[in-house]
């Protein structure tokens, strides 16, 4: 097993609830020492979303491993003396502070870089630094409603939110990105920089197939539940005792869905059916015919025909069957990671490379690093 490619990298890290976390958290998976700055007490209000995972927050559990947790008053003397002494020693800080904090609690970029050249600064915010929205609070349920995300999710009777942190994975998975871009250009030129990733312009990036198909189709995306907008047959279709979800991305798979998994050969020439957007044009009129083929199959035999003919088809499942997904475990996806409330069973990062095992260190205790670390970095001295 080879090492880490981020080992000896120091990640300091000003950091709450989802976005910046989800990016440090892959850091630390690759081998980075991430020390995340919390509040004396509770700790990072994530900690206490909820508490149920062995009684503590299911974020918190998902977001934390690998770190080591610093508890800091910044405000204080003694806190700003103990992080200036951190961002000394360290090649990156994120943070995701409210807008306008870092600058009062003098960690804006400019400044930073100005004491430390080689120094990484990355900021996740909402809205972006300037604009009429720069000062405005941001929380994912609210961004997925700025950029239009709840406008194409639902049915179509109801918006939706998605069921996940979509705008602060997609902004912590840029920002992790964009660190290890700066990393590779601090190789080459030997000089820190800074970037700004905002969760606005993060989810926007994922907005943009919609937009085009607005602005230059002329008409919005309509809200189809588990349907697709702009793609027929695509979505679930009612088998004899449950339901099979397919999807067909061509004219070609739409000749062998026909002909293999229907019985069907006609349906190819059929006038109503023969492109795709005939397809949607007519999705209810098509559902009522692949619903009728259906009628006398159980979803295990819908499956095995698709599966058969090469046509892309799942079954859905609860969170607890994901959690026993045969794939998963015939590829030895799980591992164990520590807990201040004992060990929890999690996933490998997707990332999968041959002959190196992630980090996936324990979750930290709120400020049970605090006296070794100012141990380490500020020896002699013990205020906060």
């Amino acid at each position: 097993m080879t090492g880490l490619p981020l080992e000896g990298l120091l990640v300091v890290a000003l950091e709450q609830a989802v976005a910046v976390p989800f990016a440090t958290r892959q850091l630390a998976d690759l081998g980075a020492r991430v020390i995340k700055i919390e509040r004396p007490g509770p700790g990072d209000f994530a900690r206490g979303y909820d508490t149920t995972v062995l009684g503590q927050a299911s974020y918190f559990v998902w977001l934390k491993r690998g770190k080591e947790s610093v508890a800091l008053d910044v405000k204080s003397a003694g806190g700003a003396d103990t992080l200036a002494a951190l961002l000394a020693g360290a090649d990156v800080f994120l943070q995701n502070l409210g807008p306008g904090a870092a600058g009062r609690l003098g960690l804006a970029a400019d400044d930073l870089l100005a004491r430390h050249p080689r120094l990484i600064c990355g900021t996740v915010s909402g809205y972006g630094a300037d604009g009429p929205y720069a000062g405005k609070k941001a929380y994912d349920l609210l961004v997925q409603c700025e950029t239009g995300v709840l406008s194409v999710t639902g049915t179509p009777d109801e918006p939706c939110k998605t069921g996940i942190s979509v705008a602060d994975i997609a902004a912590g998975m840029y920002a992790y990105s964009a660190v290890l871009t700066a990393l590779y250009e601090r190789e080459r030129t030997g000089r820190g920089s800074s970037f700004e990733v905002s969760l606005l312009d993060a989810l926007g990036e994922w907005m943009t197939q919609p937009y085009y198909y607005t602005v230059y189709g002329g008409t919005a995306p309509v809200r189809t539940g588990a349907r697709h907008a702009s793609i027929s047959p695509y979505g679930p279709y009612t088998a004899k005792g449950g339901k099979v979800f397919l999807g067909l991305q061509n004219d070609r798979e739409w000749r062998v869905f026909c002909d293999q998994v229907l019985g069907r050969p006609d349906l190819v020439t059929d006038p109503r059916f023969v492109t795709n957007p005939d397809r949607v044009a007519r999705d209810a009129e098509l559902r009522a015919i692949i619903e009728g083929a259906f009628a006398a199959l159980t979803p295990d035999e819908v499956t095995a025909r698709l599966d058969a003919a090469g046509i892309a088809s799942a079954r859905l499942r609860t969170p607890a069957e994901f959690a026993a997904h045969p794939q998963l475990a015939a590829r030895d996806r799980w591992r164990e990671v520590d807990t201040p409330g004992g060990p929890v069973r999690t996933l490998l990062p997707p990332v999968t490379v041959p002959g190196r095992e992630p980090a996936m260190g324990a979750v930290p205790a709120p400020g049970q690093h605090t006296d070794s670390i100012r141990a380490e970095f500020l020896p002699g001295r013990t205020s906060s």
